[in-house]
């Protein structure tokens, strides 16, 4: 469970699910006015941080950097919204519906709140609300710890800057001791968030293109040879008849050129992404404290009353 001296390092930072998944950042604590411990935190979710979903902080870790809630970052992102009164409150049915949501049995939150910190019953009635008019933070946020409402129907908040309770307390109870003031100021602390920017992707299509190439084709042409009677050939001439008619056919062959397509892998193509860093400016509004020493002199004017007069260091 955190604690209220752990708050501080809560605000503004991460919000991380049981499996690591990053839902949002914790912007506001919501404190049990009759307990004064720690309930509910509040995580902006979704782009820049539009919306803000209610978690419960019982069964929460801080580890390192980051708040650890043992809900995923679906169910966080689905919880009902709710309204936050002018005074930083919860209603009690807001509050029983968020339980509901969460499935915790609301006779046992109301059976932990009857009891104080040291374990005994509180008693008496009394306002609550007083912790989120003066920010719930700190001991001006306590006010109603001791002898208030026995019943669970408001909250109390702490924000950024919902410290000032307890930084007021603090600085009253440095001044009794040893007369000094405490000056505190805000820092900046800036994160990154991660989020789809575009797509991109391999689209694979078929073209058809004209192609050629030269082949070199041959043909048969029939071409007439006359050969005179000699020694050498007469025996053949005078084979046949004498006087007749006949007839020599010759076949003729011609080529002609075949085209056939053959598929063949020529390169593989991927898609790869590579990270580049750039430096972007970030301005935000710090709230600092400033001391300032006022004194008073005593002068006699020339009636011989005295007098005083005021000044600023």
């Amino acid at each position: 469970m955190i604690t209220r001296e752990e708050i501080a390092n809560v605000l503004d930072q991460p919000v991380y699910d049981g499996d690591g998944n990053k839902i949002g950042d914790a912007k506001h604590v919501f404190f049990d006015d009759m307990t004064g411990r720690p309930e509910w935190v509040s995580v902006k979710t979704g782009m820049f941080g539009s919306t803000e979903s209610f978690v419960p902080i019982r069964d929460a870790a801080l580890v390192q950097d980051h708040l650890e809630v043992p809900y995923g970052k679906e169910q966080v992102k689905g919880a009902p919204s709710v309204d936050v009164d002018a005074g930083g409150h919860l209603s009690e049915s807001e509050e029983h519906r968020l339980y509901d949501y969460y499935g915790i049995n609301w006779d046992s939150v109301l059976s932990e709140a009857e009891r104080t910190d040291d374990g005994r019953f509180a008693a008496g009635p009394g306002t609550a609300g007083a912790a989120g008019a003066a920010g719930a933070a700190g001991a001006a946020g306590m006010a109603g710890r001791t002898g208030e409402t026995g019943g669970k129907d408001m909250r109390g908040t702490a924000g950024t800057g919902g410290m000032t309770g307890r930084q007021d307390a603090m600085d009253r109870e440095a001044m009794r001791g040893d007369e000094a003031m405490t000056r505190s100021e805000e820092q900046l602390h800036v994160g990154v968030e991660r989020h789809e920017s575009g797509r991109a992707r391999l689209h694979k299509y078929v073209v058809t293109e004209e192609t050629q190439q030269t082949v070199p084709v041959t043909h048969e042409e029939v071409r007439v040879v006359r050969e005179p009677i000699t020694d050498a050939n007469r025996d053949e001439a005078l084979a046949g008849p004498e006087i007749s008619e006949a007839e020599h056919e010759v076949t003729l062959h011609a080529e002609r050129p075949v085209v056939r397509t053959e598929t063949v892998p020529v390169e593989r193509v991927r898609m790869t992404t590579e990270e580049i860093t750039e430096n972007e400016t970030v301005r935000g509004q710090v709230r600092k404290e400033r001391i300032e020493a006022e004194t008073e002199t005593f002068t006699e004017d020339e009636t011989g009353r005295g007098g005083k007069r005021r000044g600023r260091e």
